[in-house]
């Protein structure tokens, strides 16, 4: 028309006649998929943030066809900016077809004759997307609105699915092609079609979220050559963190000191995404946390950028409190490397899986039994057999469970996960009860390479080597392992604190504890 006209018209309007003619053939193309499978089905083309508009549209269709009994809500906009960029026009786009357009169609079907709620959310909502604030919003409504909705009407099956992106719509070659970069992966239509139909399925009647596709990885950061220092506060809290009960010394929850390393990793490899932790070096405790009286309102977690390149990123980590009277107290050090591509596991060469059978006991048994028994409890659970010990060497066949993200409270796993590691901890206490009658505290450590983290639910070995031991210190090697000699870690110069074993104190009151 614009061409007889005597117009050229632009590529945009191009492209929007295209779309929609495209759009228009998708319509009747399935209204006529549906009449050959015995459906009657209306199409409706309404503005669903404009109650005004819908209801007059839906109330004779609902009149004509009875009522409705199914809801599949997947209406939705994007307008991808950085959160600065973004307008109040941009907002509404995105959040209003969402989050208004429900609100309007609940308020023209009952939800009391409702026997399906099917809301389209996304792994944006779930996991985060940048440039995508207002659509990651909207979405994670939609999922608490799912729950809200599944309590108020538990006979109805409510479900929010977080997809990912399909193969289709909005998802174009060169947006594939991104999302195959940052290992994004793409759901096909017939497949996810095909869970759509599955997530309907009365088995899955008491689920009200469902993820799926992958997690959304964040955009790896820019670095320049400014070194910066930052200050983050946390307040800690037992009740938050519930692994704690399984950590207590002499009646108290004390924090692990493998989670002070890791909540200084963690913090870097959160400031720098898509730079993980490889190394911490020059870990120290100079006064743990103890969860008691003495437990400061907040901590403060100093990072320093010692070095910074494309490459790696070097940081020094202090965690403080201030005492009654305004003095710091400090906690912990922690020196770590953040790089942006791993290093190669190496093998172990020298180790010796062989059982000597002097040490019978297995699994649960070495924990919480007897007063020379590990004080863990079952978030810390890991040694499953003493393969071997010498005066030397001490190796340890394990399998670590996953607690869980609401038992793990604060400490999340990084790509240092800090339950694991304190299991690898464990063959120490067992070799310097056996040969010395002690237990220990950890001190320090002078390196701690991570290449990787060491599975849940199958076994991995720790392979512990005697550097040094005096009355009041003892100095181990420690690395773990699969059956090949492969590297998960390898700690070097781990510095023990010694004490002798002494009468037992009790574990949440009624098992033994750690005598220190």
């Amino acid at each position: 028309h614009r061409l007889k006209q005597g117009q050229k018209p632009t590529p945009m309007e191009v492209n929007r006649t295209y779309r929609a003619l495209t759009a228009s053939r998708e319509i009747s193309g399935t209204l006529h998929s549906l009449k050959k499978l015995g459906c009657e089905a209306t199409y409706l083309s309404v503005d669903i943030t404009d109650f005004d508009a819908l209801q007059p549209q839906l109330a004779p269709v609902i009149k004509r066809l009875g009522p409705v009994t199914g809801l599949i809500h997947g209406a939705g906009n994007l307008a991808d900016k950085r959160i600065e960029h973004k307008t109040e026009a941009d907002y509404e786009k995105v959040y209003d077809p969402k989050i208004r357009g429900l609100q309007n169609l609940m308020e023209c079907v009952p939800m009391a004759q409702l026997q399906y709620l099917v809301l389209f959310s996304s792994v944006a909502g779930f996991y985060g997307n940048a440039g995508q604030a207002d659509y990651a919003l909207a979405n994670e409504i939609l999922n608490k609105l799912a729950l809200r909705i599944k309590q108020q009407q538990p006979t109805c099956h409510v479900v929010a699915i977080n997809w990912g992106p399909w193969e289709s719509g909005m998802v174009t070659p060169a947006l594939k092609k991104a999302f195959a970069q940052r290992g994004i992966d793409v759901l096909p239509v017939a497949d996810g079609t095909q869970m759509l139909v599955n997530e309907l399925s009365p088995r899955y009647h008491d689920t009200a979220q469902v993820i799926v596709g992958s997690p959304v990885p964040r955009p790896r950061a820019v670095i320049d050559g400014t070194l910066k220092t930052h200050r983050l506060w946390r307040r800690l809290s037992l009740a938050v963190n519930p692994f704690l009960q399984d950590h207590v010394i002499s009646e108290s929850p004390v924090l692990p000191f493998t989670c002070a390393m890791t909540w200084i990793s963690n913090s870097g490899e959160q400031l720098y995404p898509g730079y993980q932790c490889a190394l911490c070096e020059d870990v120290q405790v100079f006064k743990g946390i103890v969860f008691d009286h003495n437990l400061a309102e907040e901590y403060v977690l100093e990072l320093k950028e010692l070095a910074k390149s494309k490459a790696e990123i070097v940081i020094e980590g202090k965690v403080f409190s201030y005492g009654p009277t305004g003095k710091i107290r400090y906690h912990y050090t922690n020196r770590i490397t953040l790089r942006r591509e791993p290093s190669a596991a190496p093998t172990l060469k020298d180790f010796d899986l062989t059982p000597d059978h002097i040490i019978t006991t297995t699994g649960r048994n070495f924990y919480q039994k007897q007063a020379s028994s590990l004080f863990h409890g079952s978030a810390f659970y890991g040694i499953e057999r003493i393969l071997n010990i010498s005066p030397q060497r001490v190796t340890a066949e394990c399998c670590a469970h996953d607690i869980g993200h609401q038992q793990q409270g604060q400490f999340p796993p990084g790509a240092i996960n800090p339950y694991i590691s304190d299991i690898q901890t464990h063959p120490v206490w067992i070799w310097l009860n056996h040969f010395h009658q002690s237990v220990c505290l950890p001190a320090k450590v002078a390196r701690f390479e991570n290449f990787s983290t060491a599975p849940y639910g199958h076994p991995f070995h720790i392979t512990v080597d005697i550097v040094m031991k005096t009355a009041t210190r003892l100095v181990s090697n420690i690395t773990a392992h699969d059956a090949n000699g492969t590297v998960y870690t390898v700690v070097k110069g781990a510095e023990a604190t010694l004490f002798p074993l002494i009468t037992p104190v009790t574990h949440n009151g009624s098992h033994p504890g750690k005598a220190a």
